[in-house]
């Protein structure tokens, strides 16, 4: 079996981590995730902070496992949160959308296993400076908000310029990517869009067939206009957004025009109006499976991958 640093660290079984996808990674997914043997993530987004202590609490009454809460920095609530988690003294707290520095500290002094995302070598070894347990380095083939480079090139550069254990993110979705992923440096993985088609995951059932019946073209990034370029499906919104984008309008219309379309994805399913975020990965999940099947399932197909990774060198 796999075991790797993170796993010591933590106290998980495996070496996966479930993305913090907002309105998505609920207290449920998180804790069948968790009880899978992998890490489940709560996602705070843009949410208040009673929404995510009471996430929290349905967590932590479904499992007795370790489990984190991501935190979105650009929320207008990130304060609020990073209260929260310090006081229902989660055990792992990730970061992204933003610079966790100013809460680094009091996290540190609660016990918190703190762990960025990054997207630049910079930002990793800035994270490595002010006390990082670890780094989940994430490429561009993610779903959601999306650096500029690859999965390829970042997570190798993050693992070179820090001695933190890195979590690979981006393109990941079954043993293949799990093992590249250790061959490039990582000690661990970090899914969102395997996880979307998860039974215990809530999406509309609109959304998880989309994610089913996607291929390999099926995603897009727009946001770029506003420096926050986001990848989801092709959709009859993505598609308006991206003409209006390229068409000239003003910033805080593009901003009104954003606002609640991933809810209108995730709850209502809406076709015309949701935002229905996707990594490139999505291509490759076919079928709905129990969280706790899809973490044994990538980490079984990744060990004979390794074991036989030495079979090409003569």
């Amino acid at each position: 079996m796999i075991q790797t640093p993170i796993c010591d660290m933590l106290g998980i079984k495996y070496p996966v981590f479930q993305g913090g996808m907002a309105w998505i990674a609920d207290g449920k997914l998180a804790a069948a995730v968790s009880n899978g043997g992998g890490l489940g993530i709560i996602a705070a987004g843009n949410a208040p902070a009673d929404y995510v202590r009471g996430q929290v609490k349905i967590a932590k009454s479904l499992t007795d496992k370790p489990f984190g809460v991501n935190i979105m920095l650009m929320s207008p609530f990130a304060d609020d949160i990073a209260q929260v988690v310090t006081e229902e003294r989660v055990p792992v707290v990730t970061t992204g959308a933003g610079n966790p520095s100013k809460y680094m500290e009091a996290w540190t002094a609660a016990g918190i296993k703190v762990i960025p995302v990054v997207a630049s070598v910079a930002m990793a070894r800035l994270m490595t400076r002010l006390g990082a347990s670890a780094l989940i380095a994430e490429g561009g083939e993610s779903g959601g908000h999306v650096g500029e480079l690859t999965t390829m090139v970042l997570v190798p550069l993050v693992c070179s310029a820090t001695d933190l254990p890195v979590i690979a993110a981006g393109g990941i979705a079954d043993g293949r990517g799990v093992a590249a992923a250790f061959m490039l440096g990582a000690c661990g993985v970090q899914m969102g869009t395997r996880f979307l088609s998860a039974e215990e995951c809530s999406i509309h059932p609109t959304y998880k067939e989309k994610i089913l019946k996607a291929n390999d073209l099926a995603t897009m990034v727009t946001g770029k206009k506003l420096g926050h370029p986001v990848r989801s499906l092709r959709s009859n919104f993505s598609r308006r957004y991206a003409q209006a984008e390229f068409g000239g309008m003003p910033d805080d219309e593009l901003e009104a025009l954003a606002t609640g379309a991933l809810r209108k994805a995730v709850v209502d399913g809406d076709v015309d109006g949701g935002c229905f975020l996707a990594g490139q990965i999505a291509a490759m999940v076919k079928e709905v499976q129990p969280a706790a099947d899809i973490v044994r399932e990538v980490i079984e197909g990744a060990e004979p991958i390794l074991r036989g990774a030495m079979k090409w060198v003569k």
